[in-house]
C-alpha cells in the first residue's frame, strides 16, 4: 500500500494511564512537577556552564550535551502524555506516532553514548591526569559529542525506516503513554520480524560498545 495512503487512513490510540481514571489528575500534577523540574534543571545547568568560563572543561561540556539531550528527550515524550490525561481523545496520527519515537530513539540511543564518553573523559582525568589536557583536547571533545548524535540519528533512522515497512490497518490500541517500538510493532497487520531483529541487532551492538571491555 502507499505510504502516504496509509498515513491518512492510520490512526494510533494511547491508551496510557486509561485504566485508572480516578488517578489522571494527581498523575498530571506529578508528571507536570517532574517535567517542569527536568526542563529548568536541565536549561539552567546549560545557561550556567555556558556562562562560566570556569566550567569550560572538558567535563562541563559534556554535562551540558547530556542536559540537552535530556531536555529534548523530556520534550518529545512528556507533553503528548500531559495532554491525554487532561482530554478524552488520546489519538495521535500515524506521523505524529513515528515521529515521536523517532526523536526519542535519537535521544536515547545519543544519552547512551554520551555517558560512555563522560566516563572515558573521567577515566583519563583519574588514570592520566598529568596528560589530561593533552588527551582530552578541544578537538576530540567535539569529535565525540559529533559522533555520540551522529550514531543517535543513524540507529533512530534505520529503525525508523523498518517501521515504515510494516503496514498497519485503521485504529490501532498502543498499550502505552508514548510511541515506543514494541508498542508500535504489537499493532502491525504485517510480519514485524525484520524490524524487530534490526531493534535487537542494534540494541545488541549498543550495549557492546557502551560496555567497558577488559584487558
Amino acid at each position: 500500500r502507499n505510504q502516504k495512503n496509509q498515513s491518512s487512513e492510520v490512526t494510533f490510540i494511547l491508551l496510557g494511564f486509561s485504566e485508572y481514571p480516578e488517578l489522571r489528575g494527581p498523575l498530571f500534577l506529578v508528571f507536570l512537577t517532574i517535567y517542569t523540574v527536568t526542563v529548568l534543571g536541565n536549561l539552567g545547568m546549560i545557561v550556567v556552564i555556558h556562562v562560566n568560563p570556569k566550567l569550560h572543561t572538558p567535563m562541563y561540556f559534556f554535562l551540558s550535551h547530556l542536559s540537552f539531550v535530556d531536555f529534548c528527550y523530556s520534550t518529545a515524550v512528556t507533553p503528548k502524555l500531559l495532554e491525554n490525561l487532561v482530554v478524552e481523545d488520546r489519538t495521535i496520527s500515524f506521523t505524529g506516532c513515528i515521529m515521536q519515537f523517532f526523536f526519542a530513539c535519537i535521544f536515547v540511543v545519543t544519552e547512551t553514548f554520551l555517558l560512555a564518553v563522560m566516563a572515558y573523559d573521567r577515566f583519563v582525568a583519574v588514570c592520566n591526569p598529568l596528560l589530561y589536557s593533552a588527551v582530552m583536547s578541544q578537538k576530540l571533545c567535539y569529535l565525540l559529542v559529533g559522533a555520540s548524535f551522529s550514531w543517535g540519528i543513524a540507529c533512530s533512522l534505520t529503525s525508523t525506516y523498518f517501521l515504515l515497512t510494516l503496514s498497519f490497518c485503521g485504529i490501532n490500541f498502543i498499550n502505552n503513554f508514548v510511541c515506543e517500538h514494541g508498542a508500535i510493532v504489537a499493532v502491525s497487520c504485517s510480519d514485524p520480524y525484520i524490524s524487530q531483529k534490526i531493534i535487537l541487532v542494534s540494541a545488541t551492538f549498543n550495549n557492546f560498545l557502551f560496555c567497558p571491555q577488559g584487558p
